[in-house]
């Protein structure tokens, strides 16, 4: 059962901070479903298991929003991290020119679809600096992009090199597949989520993971704030009010 802060000022406080501890992204959370395969591989490359482990060779994640992606590359990022390792990370949001750190062990490139000029030409660098590093052995390089490599709006060398190695299509989840994820994401949360809010949720709302999730999160965050369970009138009285 969920515990609350007192009533008051400092409690409301307290809610909005209880915010930040919910659950990040891990490899060991995400629902394979079609995507066994590139789970698999992503779990033995960051576990230090199996012949892909820590793998020079290049791997590349693509499929339509909501599929998974930069949730993966996320966990990736995390789970190495907690290794004590360090990587790099660019993204479409990511500004400036970034050299490349030859204490890194990995490189994370994620929606590779909508760099421009400059972040294609970071990327770039990056990919030859971890291939072929001056220092060391060569580092993985994982990137994510809603098209597979040949389609890519990117400069001809870098979307070619992209395809180098294993490149995964993720598919979206099924109706079935989506409740399966919700019921374990409210559970991790340690919230109540009723199979009529989960038919509200998949009925009006995008069914991509990505949206469910970020939905999830604002259900959560305006009941602590209200002191209410998950309800369908919880969920209109939050959107009735943002």
């Amino acid at each position: 059962m969920r515990r609350h802060a007192p009533v008051g000022v400092s409690a409301m406080k307290q809610l909005a901070l209880d915010i930040g501890l919910a659950p990040g992204p891990t490899l060991e959370r995400f629902f394979a479903g079609p995507n066994a395969a590139a789970l698999q591989h992503l779990l033995q490359s960051v576990g230090g298991t199996g012949s892909d482990a820590r793998s020079p060779i290049p791997t590349y994640l693509w499929g339509e929003a909501g599929s998974g992606k930069s949730h993966l590359l996320k966990a990736v990022r995390e789970a190495l991290r907690e290794q004590g390792a360090s990587v790099g990370w660019l993204d479409a949001a990511s500004k400036g020119r970034h050299a490349f750190d030859e204490n890194w062990v990995a490189v994370l490139l994620d929606d590779v679809h909508l760099y421009n000029t400059s972040q294609q030409n970071v990327a770039f660098n990056w990919f030859i600096n971890a291939m072929s590093p001056t220092n060391g052995v060569p580092r993985w390089v994982l990137a994510a992009g809603s098209l597979p490599p040949p389609d890519l709006p990117l400069r001809a060398d870098l979307r070619s090199r992209l395809g180098w190695g294993h490149v995964f299509q993720l598919h979206m989840p099924g109706e079935a597949e989506c409740r399966t994820v919700l019921r374990q994401e409210a559970t991790a949360r340690g919230v109540a989520l009723g199979e009529d809010v989960m038919d509200y949720m998949l009925w009006h709302f995008s069914r991509d993971l990505g949206s469910l999730m970020h939905l999830l999160d604002q259900l959560d965050s305006y009941a602590l704030r209200t002191r209410r369970a998950i309800t369908i009138p919880l969920l209109k009285d939050m959107l009735d009010s943002e």
